[in-house]
């Protein structure tokens, strides 16, 4: 007979490989508290916060790529976002489409029945600006890799909109950090934006969203994908990702050798020097990753002579995630849904996550 009171979920157990998810069908239903809502999920996408927690690349003791390390012996005292250690087990997953089925006393009682997003930042809703006190959803709290998932009534947005679910969850992580950045480094319409990693959630979310704002973009990618980003984001210029003569890439392409921001969430030792040597004097650099590596090399000359700007984006204010709630039901921004697969399938889902051989997200349905 099936037990109402449980549910299936993929369990984090610990920092490492693939087998440290473990797939369960007698999870316990969560219980929500006096200010929670309780949430079916129906859609939960995929985020590199996923794949470097569980490896435990947070950590300070690793300086390589995100997908090079997968060791259960890392330190797991700053092997997280927030430089702090995990309580495991733990249901990942960030960003969830789901139905609200109840809510608590506090709750709003008109979400019941609606479909919804979740803002996966958990703040002090008593000092919400306060980013030493926010957590991640799936991080700092269990997420939504799973048939239901509990959270904070003032997280949930509902959202109107003929996108099915699979769809819906493709925005939350990636554009919410994607908007963070340009907000963060004051994007407009009279700016050209240099934006690595172009083909991966974050990447084409920045390109549909600097569009958005009449920036002219400027995407680098692997050149096997630049048919599908012409076809699926369209930026202004593609450039291939090792591009030897970055500065003469781009005055060939646009007049100038310089852009006045670069958006990076790939860092690494190797092209990050040419990505600061595109910048114009009194240019902006923002990033929100490193991919290819969180260490690279500053000459403090570039910095300081050429009167730049650099900003770090991880934690987004309150109200970012209702202004792209906004941009959805306008469609404004389109998802880019690369594969679907079945909850059961979560780990070879996020192995063709690691592969980076998609465009946009990837998505688990329930």
């Amino acid at each position: 007979m099936e037990n109402k009171n449980t549910m299936r979920a993929f369990v984090l157990t610990g920092h490492g490989g693939l087998d440290k998810l473990s797939f369960r069908t007698d999870w316990p239903i969560p219980e929500f508290a006096n200010s929670e809502v309780l949430i079916k999920v129906k859609a939960c996408g995929l985020n590199n916060t996923d794949v470097n927690t569980r490896t435990g690349w947070y950590s300070k003791e690793v300086t390589g790529a995100t997908t090079e390390h997968s060791d259960d012996s890392i330190n797991s005292e700053d092997a997280t976002w927030g430089g702090m250690s995990l309580k495991f087990p733990r249901i990942q997953g960030a960003d969830v489409c789901g139905i609200v089925e109840q809510v608590s006393s506090e709750a709003d009682a008109g979400l019941v029945g609606k479909r919804v997003l979740i803002d996966s930042w958990l703040r002090d809703w008593n000092d919400p600006y306060n980013r030493n006190k926010c957590g991640y959803f799936g991080s700092e709290s269990n997420g939504g890799f799973a048939d239901y998932v509990a959270v904070h009534w003032k997280n949930v947005h509902p959202i109107e909109s003929d996108l099915n679910h699979a769809q819906l969850a493709t925005f939350a992580t990636s554009s919410m950090t994607a908007e963070g950045m340009l907000n963060r480094a004051d994007v407009g319409a009279n700016d050209c934006i240099l934006i690595t990693g172009a083909s991966g959630g974050v990447g084409s979310a920045l390109i549909q969203l600097a569009k958005r704002r009449g920036a002219q973009t400027i995407a680098l990618a692997s050149e096997q994908k630049h048919d599908d980003l012409r076809r699926t984001v369209a930026p202004d210029v593609l450039l291939p990702r090792n591009c030897k003569n970055l500065n003469g890439a781009v005055k060939l392409a646009t007049g100038v050798e310089t852009v006045s921001v670069v958006a990076d969430i790939v860092g690494g030792e190797n092209n990050w020097p040419k990505l600061i040597s595109v910048l114009e004097r009194g240019g902006r650099y923002v990033v929100s990753g490193a991919i290819a590596g969180p260490v690279v090399p500053l000459d403090l000359r570039d910095l300081y002579l050429k009167d730049l700007t650099f900003h770090g984006m991880t934690v987004p204010p309150p109200g970012v995630f209702a202004d792209l709630v906004g941009y959805i039901q306008r469609k404004e921004i389109n998802p880019i849904l690369a594969a679907e697969y079945s909850l059961e399938e979560l780990r070879e889902a996020q192995t063709a996550f690691i592969s980076k051989e998609h465009i946009g997200n990837i998505v688990v349905t329930m």
